[in-house]
């Protein structure tokens, strides 16, 4: 089996190169940091293919696919993204418009291109990695971010009943995580007031929902299924203030 993950350098989505090298797949690992993919080449212990390449700029995504199109991907995980916190207003637009690149636009052209193959094949997995985020209504003060994640599940989930109805074998899942203890935080200049999961148990648990039960939507940990659950039953205006409520105390 051969699986590309972007984001790979660091959080979850190096924890998810580590797992499938423990279990023998063969591996193209891409990320715009060329030092954490090669700090991650010195742990994992199969030799696997490393590329190192900006998703934020669609021609390179699109040399991406043309570049790995004779490897016969079996599983693609969209982990690249990252967030921004901050007022709408004061918030940097280059910035905010390279993320919705790099969240919507690069893994919607990545799964647009691999999934194509893998229904000719009528076989593969497409993980696209979300956040619960994603699954509520809106994110004061990380507006953009919350928007992003929310496109990803909506696309996931329409890709699902689409593959369905076709009765075809491609699987294709949404992982929703909360808060994770990755660089995520250091980037977007959050912090979080509430246990991180771990990203190596996300990492896992991501993996064998979508791969052993076929999940269309992961969420991982006891407590942000609740509070995911909870939230459906909240007024729209009520969700947001404590949704505020609870991003304020997120910046540092």
């Amino acid at each position: 089996m051969k699986a590309l993950i972007t984001g790979a350098g660091s959080g979850i989505g190096r924890e998810m190169a580590i797992y499938l090298d423990s279990i023998s797949y063969d591996l193209i690992l891409v990320d715009k940091n060329s030092l954490s993919l090669e700090d991650l080449k010195g742990v994992l212990k199969r030799e696997h293919k490393y590329i190192v390449t900006d998703l934020s700029d669609v021609k390179k995504v699109k040399d991406l696919y043309i570049f790995t199109k004779k490897d016969d991907i079996d599983m693609l995980i969209n982990n690249a993204g990252f967030g921004l916190f901050g007022d709408y207003n004061s918030c940097d637009m280059l910035t905010e418009l390279e993320m919705i690149d790099v969240n919507i636009k690069a893994l919607h052209v990545l799964t647009r291109m691999y999934l194509k193959d893998m229904v000719k094949k009528d076989k593969g997995y497409i993980l696209n990695v979300g956040s619960s985020a994603g699954l509520l209504r809106g994110g004061p003060l990380m507006s953009c971010y919350y928007a992003s994640k929310s496109y990803v599940v909506a696309f996931t989930c329409a890709l699902y009943e689409e593959l369905r109805r076709n009765k075809s074998h491609v699987v294709v899942s949404c992982l929703c995580p909360g808060p994770v203890s990755t660089n995520f935080n250091e980037t977007a200049g959050v912090s979080f007031n509430i246990k991180s999961l771990n990203a190596r148990y996300v990492a896992i648990y991501g993996l064998k929902k979508m791969y052993l039960d076929k999940k269309l939507i992961i969420v991982p940990g006891f407590m942000t299924r609740v509070g995911v659950f909870i939230s459906r039953f909240l007024p729209v205006k009520l969700l947001l203030k404590i949704t505020y409520n609870i991003q304020r105390k997120k910046g540092k």
